[in-house]
């Protein structure tokens, strides 16, 4: 299969240096990483040892492949849409945070799949990523049910050995998985500490809050979440990536803007078209905004 990469950050990096195991894969990324890659390949570490080599571009129009995957931060993705409608493709899949399906396909042809990534990623330096945690991907239809396509997909990512499984219920899942986000990546950026430090309290109990509220939104949503389903699935993920920094935590202690608006700002802007109260999820949004005004990185 032909894929293109459109972000080649650190879990974009991984994910396509593993794909180009058995694929032909392009990495869509910035210099020195994209030069490194085109010269040297990708040399991945930690949970997995490989050396691929993928190509590499900093030219992001007029592309096409069999699938595109998406893994530009939140706030990149209407660029990345822009970008991507010059192209031609057969699907396009997103493994973005937040909730970037919409936008996507309201931009593109390309029928647009939804996906969640577990995998834990850091790019280190141009050319080397290392895996600091073995999870899966998940995707399917983005509104739902089956899709041949999704399955033509999980194939390609199983048969390069990435863990993928395709479901047919990703709107929760998605909604799932913004609720760990919300409980994980702020409290852990905002207090400096690895995954592993939400696991006990005070942490945990102000995790589980902002995973609580953010399922109540997704209920008002139409997507069933319980609130101990969310709970739960935050603690599992505490669990397996207990040494992880989150990539707010990698993005605050790199000062770089952090994807607050497309976890805890959609949470809220979500919760006041229903008229939900989400007090954790505003605090910590306003207080990661607060940060990045801070720091000059907000726009």
């Amino acid at each position: 299969m032909d894929v293109l990469v459109f972000g080649a950050g650190s879990l974009g990096t991984l994910v396509g240096a593993l794909l180009a195991r058995v694929h032909d894969v392009t990495l869509v990324g910035r210099d020195p990483h994209v030069s490194h890659v085109r010269e040297r390949g990708v040399t991945v570490s930690g949970a997995i040892e490989a050396q691929t080599t993928p190509d590499a571009t900093t030219e992001s129009d007029g592309h096409r492949a069999d699938l595109a995957v998406v893994t530009v931060k939140s706030f990149d993705t209407p660029a990345a849409a822009a970008a991507l409608s010059t192209g031609a493709f057969d699907a396009v899949l997103s493994l973005q945070n937040g909730l970037p399906e919409d936008e996507l396909a309201a931009r593109l042809d390309a029928p647009v799949l939804a996906g969640t990534a577990t995998y834990g990623a850091r790019l280190h330096e141009p050319g080397h990523v290392e895996c600091t945690g073995i999870g899966r991907v998940v995707l399917g239809a983005r509104d739902g049910g089956t899709d041949p396509r999704a399955e033509r997909v999980g194939k390609a990512f199983r048969d390069a050995g990435i863990e993928t499984l395709v479901a047919s219920d990703m709107p929760r899942r998605l909604w799932e998985k913004l609720a760990v986000n919300a409980g994980i990546n702020a409290v852990t950026a905002l207090a400096r500490v690895e995954n592993g430090a939400l696991a006990d309290d005070p942490g945990r109990e102000l995790a589980h809050r902002a995973a609580r509220e953010t399922a109540r939104v997704a209920r008002a949503e139409g997507v069933s979440l319980s609130n101990r389903r969310a709970e739960r699935a935050l603690d599992e993920v505490v669990e397996a990536t207990s040494a992880n920094r989150s990539s707010m935590l990698q993005d605050v202690d790199d000062e770089r803007r952090t994807e607050v608006e497309a976890i805890h700002g959609v949470v809220v802007a979500r919760a006041e078209a229903h008229r939900l109260s989400v007090p954790t999820n505003r605090t910590l949004a306003d207080l990661l905004r607060t940060w990045e005004a801070g720091r000059g990185v907000r726009e």
